[in-house]
């Protein structure tokens, strides 16, 4: 076993220790925080796998965007709920309903996943775990030759609906 499949084998399961956790922990900040270590392991992942873009746009886009603003949302959120608690009564959570459902759901898809890991030839894994080269500039030379058209049809798209976003925002209420 190469050093690359041990690395992948040790990013996989600290990804899928850190989801478990997530689904243990009552705190929402605790939550958040095992969020960034599974998105963090995940771009690891990606790297590793030969989808170099793939993990820095992982990195970009959910740990330097979403996940900072859920954490500031959390920690703002906790601030103002800790402001009005002499006030607020304490919420009384009922009892989870279908705890047979949900764990038979939950074991048949776990299966499902070991059963899939065990199928896996490790030669699949060897073989692309080295890229030959980076699959940014393939990715950027086709996106700027052949599918120029498409990419800028998507921009423009784009820049539509958040013309449209801020417009509906900021309508004034009648």
């Amino acid at each position: 076993m190469s050093l690359v499949q041990i690395a992948f084998y040790a990013f996989g399961s600290l990804a899928i220790i850190a989801a478990l956790l997530i689904l243990a922990t009552r705190q929402v900040l605790y939550a958040a925080f095992l969020l960034m270590l599974c998105f963090l392991c995940l771009a690891a992942l990606y790297v590793l796998a030969g989808a170099d873009f793939v993990g820095v746009t992982q990195l970009v886009v959910y740990v330097g965007g979403i996940l900072v603003l859920m954490v500031f949302g959390v920690m703002l959120t906790n601030r103002q709920r800790n402001a009005n608690a002499q006030q607020a009564k304490p919420v009384v959570l009922t009892g989870v309903q279908n705890r047979f459902w949900a764990l038979l759901i939950a074991s048949g898809l776990g299966l499902a996943l070991v059963v899939g890991l065990l199928l896996v030839n490790s030669q699949v894994l060897a073989n692309t775990a080295q890229p030959s080269s980076s699959t940014v500039s393939g990715l950027g030379v086709g996106l700027m030759t052949n599918y120029l058209l498409p990419f800028e049809l998507a921009a423009v798209l784009l820049l539509l609906a958040v013309i449209g976003a801020a417009y509906v925002a900021g309508k004034p209420k009648t």
